[in-house]
């Protein structure tokens, strides 16, 4: 999606009737929250959750602000929508079965890439999914929006539904407890490598 106008003109056609114009917003989409849903933990039903945050998504669509992005909004629901489908079936992901899922998902390390290279960016990622483990829900999620899934802070803040100051400090304090766990001046730049 280009602009935040042509995203308003677009969902106004949805609105309008018009099933091809919420095909063009799938498409624009599918594959953040498709990626959000395996870094929150949904692993191999990262496809029916994101099949089922699009048909809530379309549902609820009526209540969107116009004024507000699309994105975040729909990472919401995404990230709802695992949370209930890893409660309902009473297990937790690890964050080998993470990091498998999210390597399926999209090519991290090209192939051209020195082996030495990706030997030692494929050992940084599986720490920080194991360090991101041992997070609270809300600093796990802070973290996957602000660095793994590159939003910035107000999309962030809008994903979460919380506002940006407790957003600043949520990850503020996840930053600190990666820190503990990974060493100081790793954490940040691991963070934003850790996604890509």
């Amino acid at each position: 999606m280009e602009t935040r106008a042509g995203e308003a003109a677009l969902i106004a056609r949805v609105l309008g009737g018009e099933r091809e114009a919420y095909a063009e917003l799938v498409r624009a989409h599918t594959q953040i929250a498709h990626r959000t849903a395996v870094l929150l933990g949904a692993g191999a039903d990262a496809e029916d959750v994101v099949q089922t945050a699009f048909l809530k998504a379309y549902q609820s669509l009526g209540r969107f602000r116009a004024e507000a992005s699309f994105r975040p909004w729909l990472l919401r629901i995404v990230a709802n929508e695992t949370k209930n489908t890893v409660r309902s079936v009473h297990r937790l992901r690890t964050a080998v079965e993470r990091e498998a899922a999210l390597v399926e998902a999209e090519p991290v390390i090209p192939e051209s890439a020195d082996p030495a290279a990706a030997a030692v960016a494929d050992e940084r990622r599986r720490r920080l999914l194991a360090a991101l483990d041992e997070l609270s829900d809300e600093h796990r999620q802070v973290v996957t929006y602000r660095y793994l899934l590159d939003l910035d802070e107000a999309e962030t803040a809008q994903a979460l539904g919380r506002p940006r100051g407790t957003v600043k400090s949520r990850l503020n304090r996840a930053l600190r407890h990666l820190e503990r766990l990974l060493g100081p001046d790793k954490v940040e730049a691991s963070a934003r490598r850790g996604g890509r």
